[in-house]
């Protein structure tokens, strides 16, 4: 279920499954790929959207997952439409070997991320598992109802849930695995350890 999975730095993951390379975030990439077949982004923040990393992982047949306004901004880069599919929340999609759910990803009590941007997680089935890349959220009701195998959730605080409110919103949806993310920015690696000593059910595991 881990096997092909890295969490490079922040919220930037990549998994190699299936005979696909698939980027979430990509962010300070150390290694020039050219591998991704798709590159998911969340939203448009400068630790998520990175077109320097983005020009380290994609080659000409790359395909991009979006929300609607980095669409804009990777068409004026040079990216093809072709190539782009704008997702919004609540919405499920399907791309050849992949088929997701595009889930809202929002703030409920900061100014950081507005539910109206339209910005987003992804649940994404690969093979015969659900990989859950939460986004900048808090713990909504969006995303404490998400089934999933393995969760990449957030557990820094002050842009996003903090690790007490992440492990809360992992005991109720009790995946198999949780891995923290977005902890290297703000937070420290005391937040991913805070909750994995948290969890019940589920496996906590720090890739980082």
């Amino acid at each position: 279920m881990l096997e092909g999975i890295t969490v490079n730095y922040h919220s930037s993951i990549r998994i190699e499954k299936e005979n696909l390379v698939i980027y979430f975030d990509p962010f300070k990439i150390s290694q020039i790929k050219h591998d991704a077949t798709y590159v998911f982004i969340t939203h448009s923040h400068y630790d998520h959207f990175s077109l320097e990393d983005i020009k380290k992982v994609m080659n000409s047949d790359t395909k991009f997952i979006v929300p609607s306004d980095v669409s804009e901004k990777l068409i004026d880069f040079g990216i093809s439409m072709e190539l782009i599919t704008v997702c919004y929340p609540g919405n499920s999609y399907e791309e050849n070997k992949i088929c997701f759910d595009a889930v809202a990803a929002y703030n409920k009590n900061k100014q950081f991320h507005k539910k109206e941007y339209n910005w987003l997680g992804y649940n994404v089935k690969i093979g015969n598992f659900r990989y859950y890349v939460v986004g900048d959220s808090d713990a909504t009701d969006e995303v404490i109802n998400v089934k999933c195998d393995v969760i990449f959730v957030p557990v820094g605080g002050t842009y996003t849930m903090n690790d007490y409110e992440a492990s809360s919103a992992v005991n109720k949806m009790k995946p198999i695995v949780a891995i923290p993310i977005h902890y290297d920015e703000v937070g420290s690696k005391e937040n991913a350890i805070s909750f994995v000593n948290d969890l019940k059910q589920t496996k906590g595991i720090i890739l980082r």
